[in-house]
């Protein structure tokens, strides 16, 4: 129990039994946050240009300053008394005051701006400093410290009222760049790895910031939506806008939010500032979305509106790709650097097109961008198709676990089905490599792949065309779609003598090109060949094993045919089974032994072939209870190996069998039959039939 009225902050150390979550407080102070990035959103709107997004940088660069040092400050202490409220809600006032004379800094109202300011980075310093009567002097130093910090830049700001534009800028640079380097001196950088900071608090602070700056964006462009007619044009408009939102959620909060980071020192504080510009561009993408919906889709879009969601659209994957740099990829099955990679490409990609908007209608463009950031998230969920459910994953062992497998029933295997083995924390060096990634994958997955990298180069390269009009001839020089067609004819090495370079510039680029042709279709050709050329073999397992008397022996049996019927000779097979079993000190384990069989090879495999296992006192499963086979086996896992002659390769085949599919006193109807002319019948119509034997 504490009183409510005063009570010393509480240092917060991180810990799995504590968890940190984001006070109402906290999202009420997100709430006004957000209606102060939207306010200087507005602004932006009103000024598209380098000089109006380089002011709404910089205005909002200072916001966020001021968000993150109570976000921090609250990350570190546990507060929550009268006091504290009420210098939250004095903080949330300056707010206020800070985007309503924003705009209005360059028509001289510079003084009301910097005052703002200086008072919220005061309350800031007020709030640290409440932690010096701490009674561990490690806390007492680490407050002081950024007391410290914030006080000389709170100074500094109302310092600047009573100086004159522009010399009052440059102490507005000082003020904020004291609080974004004085954390990374080694006094500083050394008491805060003394106290880590809470990541899944500050990774939930920031998310909800994100979140509520996305929702708000959109809900600006409905306000829009219903202020004009419904046709066909606004729904396309509004569909492209949900869509491109829906691609930047997906990203962030699938691929970044929540993710763990990785060691290095400097790792936490990359986390921390990648965050300002992946935010600034968030908020500014709102601003962009709000101009496509007046646009006209037939007609190009003007080149600031271009600039703009391109240039907010292209810093949202490059910081990104930052912060994938030093984050782990939860249950990703493909290298990080891939995913890195692909970050970037694309994000440098986005920042050309506006070259080339004048080229193309709208709807193009537009279009060619919303394929870019969906192929994103096609792209993630291909790298992690799967994820993992629950906090924890509770471990048995010994008998527990096999009593706890038995009372829980479960669905059955179906025979030859590969059990999915799901892997958790595999090194990021060992993982599927993108080679490994096309080769192990359906043949719509790589033809995706390649059809997808051919057009993608085919746009960058006709992006460098258009830089430099009428260098290609027979070609309009403002028409995107030639300049494309121009590429395609480059790349693929077509040449129909139409269309030409016409400077030592085209020729350069066509240089380019052509090199990355001959790659391409070397690497398409070399993927598709060796996907193509891998021997498959058509051997047909039974669905069922048997177990009946075979020469007054009991025999466990199964059988497999060529099915495909060509030449393989020299077949060979192994049968291994996988047995449940505890130590005597309690230890589970799941142990291999191999099936002695009759007969191992087959000279020439051309038709179907019965193999047999005596059960006998040597054998590994004579103690199995027939009629409930659950109890002592896991598995029967069968592999073979055989010479095709027409693939003149060794082929390979397996097969596994559950408990489900063996069946106790039966035996295999026949399917070999010699027909009056002297040849063979072969019937694999009746090859998994089986007929019930009287038991001796």
């Amino acid at each position: 129990m504490r009183k409510r009225w005063f009570h010393h902050p509480e240092f917060h150390i991180p810990s799995h039994e504590h968890e940190k979550k984001a006070s109402w407080l906290e999202l009420f102070y997100d709430l006004i946050f957000v209606a102060a990035f939207i306010q200087l959103g507005n602004g932006l709107s009103q000024h598209i240009s380098i000089t109006g997004f380089l002011g709404f940088a910089a205005i909002f660069s200072l916001l966020w300053t001021i968000w993150t040092g109570f976000t921090t400050y609250i990350n570190r202490f546990n507060i929550d008394d009268f006091l504290h409220r009420i210098l939250i809600f004095c903080q949330m006032i300056s707010v206020g005051a800070i985007a309503l004379y924003a705009p209005r800094i360059f028509d001289g109202y510079s003084i009301p701006f910097a005052g703002a300011i200086g008072f919220s980075l005061a309350i800031i310093a007020i709030l640290y400093s409440r932690s010096l009567s701490h009674s561990d002097e490690t806390v007492k130093q680490f407050s002081l410290k950024w007391t410290q910090i914030y006080s000389l830049s709170s100074i500094i700001w109302f310092c600047s009222i009573f100086i004159s534009s522009p010399l009052n800028y440059a102490l507005w640079f000082i003020g904020t760049a004291l609080i974004f380097l004085l954390p990374l001196t080694k006094s500083a950088r050394e008491l805060s790895n003394y106290f880590p900071r809470d990541l899944e608090h500050l990774s939930e602070r920031y998310g909800i910031l994100t979140i509520i700056v996305l929702g708000e964006s959109f809900v600006k462009v409905l306000a829009i939506l219903n202020k004009s007619s419904l046709d066909s044009t606004a729904i396309i408009q509004i569909l492209y806008t949900l869509l491109l939102t829906i691609s930047i959620w997906w990203i962030y909060f699938d691929d970044v939010a929540g993710s763990k980071l990785k060691h290095g020192m400097a790792n936490g504080y990359i986390w921390l500032y990648s965050h300002l510009p992946f935010q600034l561009s968030v908020t500014a993408f709102g601003v962009a979305a709000k101009k496509v919906m007046g646009i006209k889709l037939n007609y190009p879009m003007y080149d600031s509106y271009a600039w703009l969601l391109c240039g907010v659209l292209g810093l949202i994957f490059l910081s990104v790709a930052l912060l994938d740099s030093i984050t782990l990829r939860r249950q990703s099955e493909l290298s990080d650097s891939l995913r890195v990679n692909v970050r970037m490409f694309s994000g440098l990609v986005i920042l050309l097109l506006p070259f080339v908007c004048h080229t193309m209608p709208s709807l193009w463009f537009l279009s060619i961008i919303l394929g870019l950031c969906i192929t994103q998230v096609i792209f993630d969920m291909a790298m992690a198709p799967i994820e993992e459910v629950g906090s924890h994953v509770e471990t048995l062992t010994g008998k527990n676990l096999v009593n706890e497998t038995k009372s829980q029933p479960s669905k059955p295997l179906k025979a030859g089905a590969e059990i999915e083995v799901i892997r958790k924390g595999s090194p990021n060096e060992f993982k599927k490599d993108f080679y490994y990634f096309l080769m192990e994958g359906s043949w719509s997955r790589l033809f995706f792949a390649i059809g997808f990298a051919y057009l993608f180069i085919n746009i960058i390269f006709a992006i460098f065309y258009i830089f430099e009009p009428n260098k290609i001839t027979s070609v309009d020089p403002n028409s995107f779609l030639d300049a494309f067609f121009f590429s395609v004819q480059t790349f693929s090495t077509i040449g129909y003598g139409a269309m030409s370079p016409a400077n030592t510039y085209s020729h350069f680029i066509v240089t380019i090109e052509a090199m990355l042709g001959l790659i391409f279709v070397a690497l398409s050709t070399g993927l598709i060949f060796a996907k193509a050329s891998r021997p498959k073999a058509s051997i047909m397992f039974s669905k069922s094993i048997c177990i009946n008397q075979r020469n007054h022996k009991k025999t466990l049996m199964f059988r497999v045919s060529n099915a495909r019927g060509n030449n393989i000779v020299d077949a060979k097979i192994d049968v291994n089974v996988l047995i449940d079993e505890v130590s005597k000190e309690g230890e589970h384990i799941r142990r291999f032994y191999p099936i002695k069989l009759v007969s191992t090879r087959s000279p020439i495999f051309k038709m179907s072939w019965t193999v047999m296992h005596e059960i006998n006192d040597d054998s590994p499963v004579k103690n199995v209870d027939w009629k409930n086979p659950h109890n002592h086996l896991v598995s029967f896992i069968v592999t073979i190996q055989a010479h095709d002659e027409t693939y003149a390769q060794t082929i390979y085949d397996r097969y596994i069998y559950y408990p489900g599919d063996i069946e106790n006193d039966s035996q295999f109807i026949d399917v070999i039959h010699q027909l009056p002319d002297q040849r063979w019948l072969l019937d694999l119509s009746l090859f998994n039939e089986t007929k019930k034997m009287t038991p001796s």
